[in-house]
């Protein structure tokens, strides 16, 4: 999940292959792997600018991170209550 919401917030602006793959710090073989998953449910598009394969979260991803942020959100509020840490 965290690496998918990297992904996600990497691409909000539209970006390479390669910058993802640095900025995620992810092999080849990962990033392609994590790109199938979330292109082929949705969460990220694909297109071309300029002969370039350029990757853009898609509204999906955008609710997918905004889903994934309350429920940090919300896991650091039960934790700190409870004094607790939440795996």
């Amino acid at each position: 999940m965290d690496i998918m919401t990297e992904i996600l917030n990497i691409t909000k602006e539209g970006t390479l292959k390669t910058q993802i793959m640095y900025k995620a710090n992810l092999s080849f073989t990962q990033l392609n792997d994590y790109l199938k998953f979330m292109l082929n449910n949705n969460l990220i598009n694909q297109t071309n600018i300029e002969g370039k394969e350029v990757y853009v979260v898609t509204e999906k991803g955008l609710n997918f991170l905004h889903g994934h942020n309350e429920l940090t959100k919300l896991l650091k509020t039960i934790s700190k209550g409870n004094g607790r840490k939440i795996p």
